[in-house]
C-alpha cells in the first residue's frame, strides 16, 4: 500500500458532502458539517484543557501482569459499549522455542503530538486540547470514520450507541478534577503512570530520565505520548494481538468460554 498518498482536503470533502446532502433534500442535516468547534470557540475548559501542561503516560511493562483491571475500570468509568474497548491488554509470545515467554502490552490512544486523526477530520470534531489530550466532540462528529482509518495504532472505534468515533481520553474529566485516570488508579502493579511531561518533577518525567523508554510504531511520525519501559523490539511495530492466548488454548481443549464473558463487557 502506498502510504505517501496525500490526505484528502478537508474543505473539498465537506463541500462534496454538502452538495450530496442538498441533492438528497436533507438540508437540515448540513448543520452537522462545520469546520469550527463550538466548544473551543466558547472557551469551554473541557475543550481547552490545562494550559502549560502536556499530559501523557508511561507504562512499565516490567510490572504489568495482564490482570485487565485497567480494562475493566475504563469500561466502567466511561460506559464503554459491549465488546468495545478504549484500553485493553493483549498478550504476546516473545522469543523462539525453547526459549519462549509471555508478555503483556497495555494499549490505548497515544495522544500523539502529531495526531493523524486530527488532520483528516472534516468537521473539527477530533482535536487536541492545549494540554495534548486528543478528544472527540460527539456533538459535531458525524461518524465518517476518517479518523478511525487514519490511526496507525487502531485505537479508535465506532460507538454503536452514540454513532460517533470513540477512544481513550486519558480520563480528561478526571484529570481536570485533579484525579488520576481510571486505568492508572486501578493498576494493581503500578505499571501505568500518568502525568505532565512539561513538569520535570513529575513522576512520568523522572521515569523517562531514569529508564530507557520507547513508543509503538515510531516510524509513523505521530510522536506518541505513551511511553513504554521494557518494550521488546519484537512487538514495537506490531501493536495488535490476534486474541487472547488463553482463549486459544481453551478452544483447543473444547472450552468455549472466553476470558471476557460477563454482560456488558
Amino acid at each position: 500500500m502506498d502510504n505517501t498518498k496525500p490526505l484528502p482536503n478537508r474543505r473539498a470533502f465537506v463541500k462534496k458532502a454538502l452538495l450530496g446532502l442538498a441533492a438528497l433534500g436533507t438540508t437540515t442535516q448540513a448543520q452537522a458539517f462545520s469546520l469550527t468547534n463550538p466548544g473551543r470557540d466558547a472557551k469551554d475548559p473541557r475543550h481547552i484543557g490545562q494550559k502549560g501542561k502536556r499530559f501523557g503516560m508511561v507504562i512499565d511493562l516490567r510490572k504489568c501482569v495482564g490482570c485487565q483491571a485497567c480494562t475493566s475500570a475504563c469500561k466502567n468509568e466511561n460506559k464503554v459499549p459491549k465488546e468495545k474497548f478504549r484500553t485493553y491488554v493483549p498478550e504476546y509470545e516473545l522469543g523462539a522455542f525453547p526459549t519462549v515467554r509471555k508478555t503483556f502490552l497495555p494499549q490505548l490512544c497515544n495522544h500523539c503530538a502529531e495526531p493523524s486523526c486530527v488532520s483528516v477530520c472534516p468537521t473539527g470534531a477530533t482535536f487536541a486540547r492545549e494540554d495534548g489530550i486528543v478528544v472527540v466532540d460527539s456533538e459535531i462528529c458525524w461518524g465518517c470514520g476518517y479518523c478511525i482509518n487514519a490511526c496507525p495504532y487502531d485505537k479508535r472505534f465506532f460507538n454503536p450507541i452514540t454513532y460517533v468515533a470513540d477512544k481513550c481520553t486519558l480520563c480528561a474529566h478526571r484529570l481536570d478534577a485533579g484525579l488520576l485516570p481510571a486505568c492508572v488508579e486501578s493498576c494493581v502493579g503500578g505499571a501505568r503512570i500518568s502525568g505532565d511531561f512539561n513538569d520535570p518533577h513529575s513522576e512520568v518525567s523522572k521515569l523517562l530520565a531514569q529508564f530507557p523508554a520507547n513508543v509503538l510504531k515510531p516510524s509513523s511520525g505521530n510522536q506518541p505520548r505513551v511511553f513504554y519501559i521494557g518494550l521488546s523490539g519484537e512487538i514495537q511495530g506490531l501493536p495488535f494481538s490476534l486474541g487472547s492466548l488463553d482463549d486459544h488454548v481453551k478452544k483447543i481443549n473444547g472450552d468455549t468460554r472466553k476470558e471476557w464473558t460477563s454482560k456488558g463487557v
